[in-house]
């Protein structure tokens, strides 16, 4: 099978899953977090998590754990979170990993949450670093990572870098409270924690909207209709050498062939 053939038979794939998951809606939930910057990390320390939201795509509920909500309960001042967060941080994973221990039948909707520098692995391993116990890891079957999926539904060029500020663009969703990566960073290193806590609510509340457009097919993006449904010169050609009736055919005009050559020579 040729790689045009492969990515079309890809596509239907991943549009049958998201169809699957929206079918179990109650079951299904969008999860984003903010973090420390991953980039520039000199002593490969894992990122600090600052916050994390969770939102039921049936419901539209959203849990979210944060800094400075646990600080509140904690009696800790804004201005004192830096000097108390690696216990703040502590007892907020704590909390998340039981929510996600509860929740592990769900199927997790992400942006990206694909490895030890920003994902399910990362806050695993923060939760340690800190001492504490998470869950056992979601297995992968329980996990879907809408980035990859648009891409394989839209081809790569269906939006700029960074692809999820620009299908918002595209597609007219307010951003507001939308805070980029490196804003993020910003906002971290000021210590503005209920401002990346609104930021990542309000991210968690775009995806179940770019997934929802995604399903239904209303989602704009810059790709082509010829790249978004895979009909190419390369996908015909392979679609109709692999079908049935043209090798058929093929079996038909070879015989035809030979017995009339076969007639010529009589």
């Amino acid at each position: 099978m040729g790689d045009a053939l492969r990515n079309r038979r890809n596509r239907k794939e991943i549009l049958r899953r998201l169809r699957e998951i929206d079918d179990r809606k109650e079951n299904s939930l969008v999860v984003h977090y903010s973090c420390e910057s991953f980039y520039d990390r000199s002593d490969g320390s894992t990122p600090r998590v600052t916050s994390i939201a969770v939102r039921n795509l049936g419901t539209g509920q959203t849990e979210s754990f944060s800094i400075h909500k646990v600080a509140e309960l904690k009696k800790v001042s804004l201005i004192e979170i830096a000097n108390n967060y690696d216990q703040l941080e502590k007892e907020m994973l704590d909390e998340f990993g039981d929510f996600l221990q509860r929740n592990s039948h769900c199927t997790w909707i992400h942006w990206n949450m694909r490895d030890i520098n920003y994902g399910f692995q990362a806050i695993e391993h923060r939760h340690k670093v800190l001492e504490g116990h998470p869950p056992s890891r979601l297995p992968e079957e329980r996990k879907f990572d809408l980035a990859r999926g648009l891409i394989s539904i839209y081809g790569v060029g269906y939006a700029e870098h960074p692809r999820l500020e620009s299908i918002l663009r595209i597609n007219k969703i307010t951003d507001k409270s939308f805070l980029s990566g490196k804003d993020e960073a910003v906002a971290f290193d000021s210590g503005e924690y209920v401002k990346l806590h609104q930021s990542t609510l309000r991210k968690v509340d775009i995806l179940a909207n770019i997934f929802g457009r995604s399903v239904d097919g209303s989602l704009k993006t810059n790709a082509s209709w010829r790249e978004v449904h895979g009909i190419n010169p390369a996908v015909i050609a392979e679609l109709i050498t692999e079908h049935w009736l043209w090798v058929l055919f093929g079996i038909i005009a070879s015989i035809a062939s030979i017995i009339g050559l076969v007639l010529a020579f009589l």
